[in-house]
């Protein structure tokens, strides 16, 4: 597969998009035109892959609507260098904006296809992640306290392992509810005892599954 100036004005044609519908942080945008999008996608999906819509990516997953993406990524709020929790790798394609952005990521997927894959693709566009085959829920322990966490999956309620493991300031942006619509919040550790907590919207998930991995 190559990035031909098709695909390369297909995303100058998705960032219009993205900043009519309110992104307006330049360094996402030019996130958004790096990173070729229909790397992460079949084939059956590469011409499509610049329109505001999701995909199946398998194993009962899906790769967000680029406008989900850039939405949860402004509201981080990423600095170079920080280093960032993704809980939820799927596609990889979220996991390569941050990159791009200049985090040091480490990014958990629970669906061993998906992390094989996502492994792969990243590799090949020398993406440099810290990629983890586990369980989301637990977060990654060892590798803590993160500037930053990110959750792609809708988690009932906002999980404290993951809590535990934002440092003192940082910022956790993550969809809660348990139905296929889930309010987006994103949570400031103001202090170990003390979270803010700002609701953001509604989007849809895939739901956030736990203790099990395949």
């Amino acid at each position: 597969m190559k990035d031909s100036f098709k695909y390369k004005g297909m995303r100058k044609n998705l960032i219009n998009d993205l900043k009519n519908k309110g992104i307006n942080q330049e360094l996402i945008l030019e996130a958004f035109n790096l990173v070729p999008r229909h790397y992460f996608l079949d084939n059956a999906f590469v011409e499509q892959a610049y329109t505001d819509i999701p995909f199946q990516i398998g194993s009962g997953q899906t790769i967000s609507h680029p406008y989900t993406v850039a939405f949860q990524t402004q509201l981080l709020n990423i600095k170079k260098g920080d280093k960032v929790l993704e809980v939820g790798t799927g596609s990889g394609f979220q996991t390569a904006i941050l990159h791009v952005l200049g985090a040091k990521v480490y990014s958990i997927e629970r669906h061993k296809e998906l992390y094989l894959k996502a492994s792969s693709i990243l590799k090949k566009l020398n993406y440099r992640a810290h990629l983890i085959f586990g369980d989301g829920y637990k977060g990654l322990p060892n590798f803590a306290p993160f500037d930053k966490v990110i959750i792609t999956c809708g988690a009932p309620k906002i999980p404290k392992n993951l809590i535990k493991q934002l440092k003192i300031g940082g910022i956790m942006v993550i969809p809660i509810g348990e139905n296929k619509k889930q309010q987006m919040k994103k949570i400031i550790k103001i202090s170990e005892n003390k979270l803010n907590i700002e609701d953001c919207g509604v989007f849809s998930f895939v739901p956030m599954l736990s203790k099990k991995v395949k």
